[in-house]
């Protein structure tokens, strides 16, 4: 299987930036879907970004576009979120996860298959 380790949450004031990790091992494919998903308390999951690993395409959600980014270093077999002003609204569990068949790249957080633990992000 494929073993995802999150790290880069923290907490942060308002306008601030945060850059979150997720290392991927194991079992994984040349190339595969990772996404980043956020979770608020008494909230459903929900999909922030995706990436086909190996230098394929990005995908947003429409709420965050325009002050995420997601990126990869190949070499590291490592994704990144790269958050930039911050808002109390984005305060969640953040969670990576990975797709190794079927789905589409950037749905819904059941045709992802492995999950890493999640980190904190809180914005004051």
């Amino acid at each position: 299987h494929v073993q995802l380790v999150e790290s880069g949450g923290g907490s942060v004031q308002a306008g601030g930036s945060l850059r979150l990790s997720c290392a991927a091992s194991g079992h994984t494919d040349s190339s595969m879907c990772m996404g980043w998903f956020r979770q608020a308390p008494g909230k459903e999951r929900e999909g922030v970004a995706a990436i086909w690993t190996g230098g394929g395409n990005a995908y947003y959600a429409n709420p965050v576009k325009d002050r995420f980014t997601i990126s990869e270093d190949i070499a590291l077999n490592t994704v990144y979120l790269q958050i930039n002003s911050l808002k109390p609204e984005d305060t969640a569990l953040y969670y990576c996860a990975a797709m190794t068949d079927g789905g589409v790249c950037g749905g819904p957080p059941f045709e992802y298959k492995f999950w890493g633990q999640g980190t904190q992000v809180t914005v004051s």
